[in-house]
């Protein structure tokens, strides 16, 4: 496991425990997955009901407030699979710093 997905799953684990129903996938272009869920973040390629692709350097950008979730998405910078309505809740855990 590399250190950058071992600081997504320490940075998302607090922020997602009790929000997530169900499993989303964070996919870090060239690093690796986060599948996040209720009980938190852990490293992973499982299954998810949705799935947000995006470099380091956008999902970084998303943690820290500069990028929108929303406008990367429109921009074609963060691509998203499956429910529509879970993406939104996970931009929401990943805008909550």
């Amino acid at each position: 496991m590399s250190a950058i997905i071992t600081e997504y799953v320490t940075t998302l684990s607090p922020r997602a425990r009790g929000q997530i129903r169900g499993v989303a996938r964070l996919d870090i272009t060239g690093h690796g997955s986060v599948l996040l869920t209720e009980a938190g973040a852990a490293t992973g390629d499982g299954p998810a009901d949705v799935v947000l692709s995006a470099s380091d350097a956008v999902f970084r950008a998303i943690l820290s407030g500069e990028q929108n979730p929303i406008m990367a998405y429109m921009s074609g910078k963060l691509k998203v699979e499956g429910n529509v309505q879970r993406a939104l809740k996970v931009s929401s855990i990943l805008t909550d710093g």
